[in-house]
């Protein structure tokens, strides 16, 4: 059975899978990535991890992989296939594509962002299926975007589209790690919205989930901070779907596991905003944790379709 590797690279953990030519998961396997022992760690990680699943797809499938596919966080240079920066792997320029093309024998290797490979599983076989434009937004630690239009992701002239979580939403507010203050992603990321209801129940260890469960509960300390947290996302999307005018709106990442908790205020609160912009559906993302491999998969499905047709 004809396969593909697909790597999904985080900070403190690797996804992995074979990945048939329909998108089915025919192997799936997770990883840490070995950070803490440096930035070198990490690549050896990668290349062992891929080299063990081409090794079990000629055992489990009669054939290696045909090609490889690996998403990476940070910035990417999809066309020479270089990792150019990625801040919490301590990767700078790292020939990804040719280290592990090299590793596993000559085979083909598509490198792409974790959020845009995420983005792009979602637009073919998940949420977003069968929708012609769409702006894809993961709530995690930060908060990206991937912007899909016609079954492709568009990466931007500088491989850097879709960084939502970088719109000035609250001027002069929280410090960015990009250097600038009131970013989107300081106030709406699961992170913020963890920190911020940490600080007002007095625990440190809550986190955006607990935040959710008090919400539902009725707590009104949580929903003050819950409702500051929609409005500001509001205001990013708003933006976003004014620039982009997308059909939808794919909301995922650990935010997006509250549900209505989160969909109901959000989808009146972006409604409130808009005056001529049509306003787009505003669903969940319905892949979950593995929309990164599985876009992996298709970049490496994609790069196989692309030389046959060369």
């Amino acid at each position: 059975m004809r396969n593909v590797i697909a790597l999904d690279v985080g900070g403190t953990g690797m996804k992995a899978a074979l990945v048939g030519a329909d998108g089915t998961l025919l192997h799936e396997a997770r990883r840490p990535t070995g950070r803490e022992r440096g930035p070198e760690a990490v690549i050896e990680t990668v290349l062992s991890f891929a080299a063990e699943l081409h090794a079990l797809g000629r055992e489990r499938f009669g054939a290696p992989a045909d090609a490889a596919g690996v998403a990476v966080p940070g910035i990417v240079d999809e066309a020479s296939g270089t990792a150019v920066y990625a801040a919490n792997l301590g990767w700078r320029d790292v020939p990804m594509r040719a280290l592990l093309s090299e590793q596993l024998g000559g085979v083909p290797v598509a490198l792409g962002h974790d959020v845009r490979a995420g983005g792009l599983a979602e637009g073919r076989i998940g949420a977003g299926k069968g929708i012609g434009r769409f702006l894809f937004v993961p709530l995690g630690t930060g908060i990206a975007g991937a912007i899909g239009s016609g079954g492709r992701i568009e990466a931007g002239a500088h491989g850097s589209a879709g960084e939502i979580g970088h719109i000035v939403v609250r001027p002069g507010g929280r410090e960015c790690g990009c250097g600038q203050r009131g970013c989107l992603e300081t106030l709406a990321s699961a992170a913020a919205v963890g920190r911020d209801w940490a600080a007002v129940c007095g625990d440190p260890q809550a986190g955006a989930a607990d935040a959710a469960k008090a919400v539902a509960s009725g707590d009104a300390r949580a929903r003050a901070v819950w409702q500051a947290a929609v409005d500001a996302l509001a205001d990013g999307l708003v933006t976003g779907l004014t620039l982009l005018d997308p059909e939808m709106l794919i909301i995922g990442g650990g935010l997006a596991e509250a549900g209505d908790t989160l969909f109901v205020p959000l989808r009146e609160a972006v409604r409130r905003r808009v005056t001529f912009q049509p306003l787009p559906s505003i669903v969940p993302a319905a892949l979950g944790d593995a929309a990164g491999c599985l876009g992996a998969g298709l970049l490496a499905w994609d790069l196989l379709s692309t030389e046959v047709t060369a």
